[in-house]
């Protein structure tokens, strides 16, 4: 496909569920966790894209809290890989000055990997080129249970009144405060779901759902991703008129 990407029409935040490495493995007969080593380097070569092109924010569905439910050999494996993954990536980081951040219950991780993601969480803090989300042991519903739950003891404590509330309140306590909603969310594999992935933060979201399985899904198909986004209107609620008047005007 012929990518013709417009730099005022990219999206500032890209969301990716990542799915699709267990069936790209079981089609070649391979173990899941060659199917994850291979995701990898997808996860590589797409925030190098995402670098390249300008994009600002960038979140990656990369273990959900059901996740947790998998054979513990599983769980174990890709720990193992994201351990490596963070060592691997750490200096690539620093130097196209991309910020890391985790989102999710990061408790629930081994602590090692909590060391691993602080130690490259804290070097790239003052990073600003892009931020680069990675979401590990991670739930929408969650999430949005524990800004809840926030936002209930500030009532309770007295500083803040529940009438006060409000979407910017409410967003503030959310893993994402801070940063713009995804203007794109990909989904691979071929599944027409969001599986518990950013909930409150899509609700004017752009979905590209692919055929492709993630461990295919290279710099070629993230572009197809950008250049189908860059054809579509948002409205967030408008008239075509409207938008088409707001577009004459800026």
């Amino acid at each position: 496909m012929n990518h013709e990407i417009t730099a005022t029409e990219l999206p500032r935040h890209v969301a990716i569920i990542m799915d699709g490495n267990g069936r790209w493995a079981r089609g070649k007969g391979l173990r899941r966790i060659r199917g994850h080593r291979e995701g990898a380097r997808s996860v590589r070569e797409v925030v190098r894209a995402g670098r390249e092109i300008g994009i600002q924010f960038l979140t990656l569905y990369a273990f959900s809290e059901e996740n947790w439910q998998r054979p513990k050999t599983e769980v174990n494996a890709l720990m193992h890989l994201l351990g490596q993954y963070l060592e691997d990536e750490k200096q690539e980081m620093i130097e196209k000055d991309i910020r890391f951040n985790v989102i999710g219950n990061v408790e629930k991780l081994p602590k090692g990997i909590r060391s691993k993601i602080g130690d490259v969480e804290d070097i790239t803090r003052k990073n600003r080129h892009m931020v680069l989300n990675l979401a590990l042991s991670y739930g929408g519903r969650s999430e949005i249970v524990r800004a809840a739950r926030s936002l209930a003891r500030k009532c309770m404590e007295g500083g803040l009144d529940p009438d006060d509330i409000n979407e910017v309140i409410f967003g503030e306590q959310l893993y994402t405060a801070g940063q713009p909603d995804p203007d794109l969310l990909i989904r691979t594999s071929g599944e027409q779901r969001i599986s518990n992935f950013l909930l409150w933060q899509i609700s004017y979201t752009e979905l590209v759902m692919t055929p492709v399985l993630w461990p295919d899904f290279r710099r070629e198909q993230f572009m197809d991703a950008i250049t189908e986004y860059q054809r579509r209107q948002r409205r967030f609620g408008r008239t075509d008129e409207q938008v088409h008047r707001q577009n004459l005007v800026s």
